[in-house]
């Protein structure tokens, strides 16, 4: 069996192959492409396990590499911290560890909701920004609103067409943020 670890980054991959004794067998640097990933997976030794550190680009990388390998596996974070603490530091020799602290990578599913959960944090984030700022648009030009009722449809409504402390200067604003407030809601 050899034992190929990976060094994941952006635009480059740092390898280490290693067999069951330890011994590295081959190294190098690749770019991060499906492309440069097949022409490379087909000059390693066989059989193959692969291990890679835990990136945003794992995933990826792990699903195309999956069919080439006995397993592919994921370092475990906490043994990352070997790595962040080493003294001689350097993608080759971090691709060489990575080979040597290996563990399972989450299901598809699993990564595929997780990546669901993070973007939707992520519109809600913006929708509560939305909403402090036609708040603070308000405040700002000292129209006065009822601050539970604001962001209910009818209340926002009946805010722009019947106060007349709302400057038009901020109507377009006003507009434009209830309009990514409803749309983040759907």
């Amino acid at each position: 069996m050899y034992y190929i670890g990976l060094d994941v980054h952006k635009k480059t991959i740092s390898y280490c192959v290693k067999d069951a004794a330890g011994r590295v067998h081959h190294e190098g640097k690749i770019g991060s492409t499906r492309r440069e990933l097949d022409g490379w997976i087909r000059t390693m030794p066989q059989p193959r396990m692969i291990a890679m550190e835990a990136t945003i680009f794992t995933g990826w990388i792990y699903d195309h590499l999956l069919p080439h390998a006995e397993t592919v596996k994921v370092a475990h974070p906490l043994m990352l911290r070997a790595i962040a603490a080493a003294k001689k530091k350097n993608d080759k020799i971090d691709a060489g560890k990575i080979a040597d602290c290996l563990r399972h990578m989450a299901s598809t599913e699993i990564r595929n909701r997780r990546r669901t959960l993070r973007y939707r944090n992520l519109l809600i984030k913006q929708m509560v920004q939305m909403k402090n700022r036609v708040s603070g648009l308000l405040m700002e030009t000292g129209v006065s609103y009822n601050k539970q009722r604001l962001h209910k449809v009818g209340y926002f409504a009946e805010l722009m067409s019947t106060n007349e402390e709302v400057n038009e200067s901020i109507r377009p604003l006003l507009k434009l943020s209830r309009e990514m407030i409803c749309r983040s809601q759907k």
